[in-house]
C-alpha cells in the first residue's frame, strides 16, 4: 500500500507541476495586452492564483468542515475584484445547517449570498441572499446567520440542493473609517472531526486546482474580449452574457473597455444617482485590479471628488493629469472599467471620450477641479492605511 500511495503522489505531484508550465501558455495568447508591463502581469497573475486555486480546491473545499476564508487581496485577486471590498467565504452543502456567527463590522454595503453550483468557475445562480439592513444584530453588532433547506429563527438563507459556496461581500467606501466583519462557520448537524488527509485527497485537489487556475483565468479574459470589441462603452453583464453567476445583489455593474496610447488620455463623465454606495475600478486586460495600495486606480462614494453641479469626471492617462479623480494605467496598456451603483435610485451610463494627451484640458469643462502634489500625496497615503486596515497586515 505505501508504494502505491507514493506512486500516487509522485504521479499527481509531477502532473501538478507540468499543469503549472503549460498554464504558462495563456499569458501570450493571440488576443492578450503584449507590451512588457502586460506580459509581466499575466505571468504574475498565474502565480497569484496557485494559491487561490489550492485553497478553494484542496485546502477548503469540504462543506462538512469548513471556514470562512477571505478571497481576494491586493496581491491575490482575479475576475474584476472590487478595490474597495473583502470578499470573504467558506464551502457548503444544501443538505446541513449552519451557523455563522459573529459581528458583523461596518462596511458601507453588507451583502450575504448561497451560491449554486453551475457552468463558471464561480458557480451559478444565487440561492439566496441578505443584505446587511436586513441582518438582525444586537446593540454590540453582533449576529447568527443560519443557512439550512428548513427554517431557522432569525437570519436565515434557504439553501437548495445545489448550494456550495456561502460569500460575504463587504465594500469600503470610508476605508479608515469602517472595520471589517468577525465571524466563523459552523456546521451544526454534524461535530465529528474531519477525517485523516489520504493520497487521494491530495491527488484529486492538486488535479482540481490546476484544472481551476487554468479555467477561471481563461474565463474572466474571454469575457472581457466581450467588452474589447466595444471599446470605451459602458455595458452591463446581462448585456454581454446570459450565464448566471455570483453577482452582486442589489445593483448593476456596468463594465467598459479601454485601450490607451501613451500620447492619449480618456475623459469619463457620468452624476452619480442617489446611492447607498457606488464605486469605480480600473484593471488590465486579465480582470485584475492595479496595485491599489500605492495607486489611484479606483474611486467611490465617499473618496470622489464631485464638479460644483454634482457630476463625476475622472481622468485616464500615463502621467499625473492633476485632477482628483486620477485614474493610473500602472504601465498598462490596455484593460477595464467597472462602475457599480447598488441600492441605488437610476444606474446612468458614462460617456467616455478619447483624446490627446496634450490637448486634454481643452476638452474638459473650464472650471474642472484640480488637486495640488501635496493633497495627492493624502490621497495615497490614505490608502495605504485604508488597505493595512481592511487586511490587518
Amino acid at each position: 500500500m505505501t508504494v502505491e500511495a507514493d506512486l500516487m503522489l509522485r504521479e499527481a505531484w509531477n502532473r501538478f507541476c507540468d499543469d503549472l508550465k503549460s498554464a504558462g501558455d495563456i499569458a501570450f495568447r493571440e488576443t492578450a495586452a503584449s507590451n512588457p508591463v502586460d506580459r509581466a502581469g499575466a505571468i504574475r497573475l498565474l502565480s497569484r492564483n496557485i494559491a487561490l486555486a489550492l485553497m478553494f480546491e484542496l485546502e477548503n473545499n469540504d462543506p462538512l468542515h469548513p471556514e470562512l476564508l477571505h478571497y481576494f487581496d491586493p496581491i491575490r485577486k482575479q475576475g474584476g475584484d472590487n478595490t474597495d471590498a473583502l470578499y470573504v467565504g467558506g464551502p457548503i452543502n444544501g443538505t446541513d445547517t449552519y451557523r455563522i456567527s459573529g459581528k458583523r463590522g461596518s462596511s458601507r454595503y453588507f451583502g450575504v449570498t448561497v451560491v449554486e453550483r453551475g457552468n463558471t468557475p464561480w458557480g451559478g445562480g444565487v440561492a439566496g441572499a441578505l443584505f446587511g439592513d436586513e441582518l438582525e444584530t444586537d446593540a454590540d453588532g453582533n449576529f447568527e446567520l443560519f443557512l439550512s433547506p428548513d427554517p431557522q429563527p432569525g437570519n436565515w438563507i434557504k439553501t437548495t440542493p445545489d448550494s456550495f459556496r456561502v460569500t460575504f461581500r463587504q465594500f469600503f467606501a470610508d476605508w479608515e473609517g469602517e472595520a471589517p466583519m468577525e465571524a466563523r462557520i459552523d456546521r451544526i448537524t454534524g461535530d465529528q472531526a474531519p477525517p485523516q488527509l489520504t493520497p487521494e485527497k491530495v491527488s484529486k485537489g492538486l488535479a482540481a486546482a490546476t484544472h481551476w487556475m487554468k479555467w477561471s483565468i481563461t474565463y474572466w479574459a474571454d469575457l472581457l474580449e466581450k467588452w474589447k470589441a466595444q471599446p470605451n462603452k459602458f455595458l452591463a453583464y446581462f448585456e454581454i452574457e446570459n450565464q448566471k453567476i455570483d453577482a452582486t445583489p442589489g445593483g448593476r455593474a456596468l463594465h467598459a473597455y479601454w485601450i490607451l496610447p501613451e500620447d492619449e488620455a480618456l475623459i469619463i463623465r457620468v452624476t452619480p444617482p442617489e446611492a447607498h454606495y457606488w464605486a469605480v475600478e480600473f484593471g488590465n486586460y486579465w480582470w485584475e485590479t492595479m496595485d491599489y495600495r500605492y495607486r489611484l486606480s479606483s474611486t467611490n462614494s465617499h473618496h470622489a471628488i464631485l464638479e460644483d453641479d454634482g457630476e463625476l469626471i475622472m481622468v485616464v492617462s500615463h502621467d499625473d493629469p492633476g485632477v482628483p479623480n486620477w485614474l493610473d494605467p500602472s504601465g498598462h496598456s490596455e484593460g477595464y472599467f467597472t462602475i457599480r451603483w447598488l441600492l441605488a435610485d437610476s444606474y446612468p451610463y458614462p460617456t467616455a471620450q478619447q483624446v490627446k494627451r496634450s490637448e486634454l484640458f481643452d476638452h474638459l469643462p473650464k472650471t474642472v477641479k484640480r488637486i495640488t502634489s501635496e493633497a495627492r500625496r493624502e490621497q495615497l497615503d490614505e490608502r495605504r492605511r485604508g488597505v493595512v486596515k481592511r487586511f490587518k497586515w
